[in-house]
């Protein structure tokens, strides 16, 4: 029987998704697709909305809503849920795949339902994807880390501490999640202007953003999709 396939749609951008994962797409017969829901009702699927534009048929995209909370538990409660169907499907031999933006290993929730069919002995495959970081060191023209130079990758849940000690021991720093530490970056910045901040919002899609004033970035409120690299140095 056909593996479950994990596939990654890039940062936002359709032409960023790599040739494997859009075969699968297109050879699916469903494909669960992750959505949130508005305070005012609307309901959101940046992952749906690069897949309309990869021509890929609505009939065979399955939504699901994922609630807009801190609280884990609401979340897994929703991928039990799809884990019950895709185990219906799977069972019907169907060709089933998961998407997820960046990377489907990266940051990704979806990749709690990957494990579960593990636990499961249902075979899976994860499709490798473009990361938003390696996006948006393209977009910014950076050259992330050359040579022995580390990179650190961090969530948004630090501290200015945390960020001045990675960039003191000469580490590329990426914080992802950026919404999470929008007051602690804003110190950062005050505290140390001599780093080298280059913030990305929406990378890959026609909001995109790149900032590397300082004074601009730290009078922003940071939004969802967005994230920062910093260095001691210039790139």
């Amino acid at each position: 029987m056909n593996p479950i396939l994990f596939v990654s749609l890039g940062p936002g951008e359709p032409e960023l998704i790599t040739v494997k994962g859009l075969k699968a797409l297109q050879a699916a017969d469903c494909i669960f697709c992750p959505e949130t829901q508005t305070r005012d009702g609307r309901t959101l699927s940046r992952a749906a909305g690069i897949m309309q534009q990869l021509d890929i048929p609505n009939s065979s995209i399955r939504r699901f809503t994922l609630p807009m909370s801190k609280l884990r538990e609401e979340a897994l409660n929703v991928y039990d849920r799809v884990y019950a169907e895709i185990v219906l499907l799977y069972k019907e031999n169907k060709n089933i795949c998961i998407v997820a933006e960046g990377d489907a290993g990266f940051y990704s929730s979806v990749h709690y339902i990957f494990e579960k069919l593990q636990a499961g002995h249902i075979p899976v495959m994860h499709i490798a994807g473009i990361p938003a970081f390696i996006a948006a060191g393209a977009l910014g023209g950076l050259h992330i880390a050359s040579r022995e130079e580390r990179l650190t990758v961090i969530p948004g849940i630090t501290t200015t501490e945390e960020i001045e000690k990675l960039v003191e021991e000469k580490s590329t720093v990426v914080i992802m999640k950026l919404s999470q530490c929008t007051d602690e970056v804003h110190r950062c910045i005050r505290l140390h202007p001599e780093y080298r901040y280059h913030y990305f919002e929406n990378v890959g899609t026609p909001e995109e953003k790149y900032l590397n004033d300082n004074h601009r970035i730290e009078a922003l409120r940071f939004p969802y999709f967005s994230l920062l690299i910093i260095r001691k140095d210039s790139f």
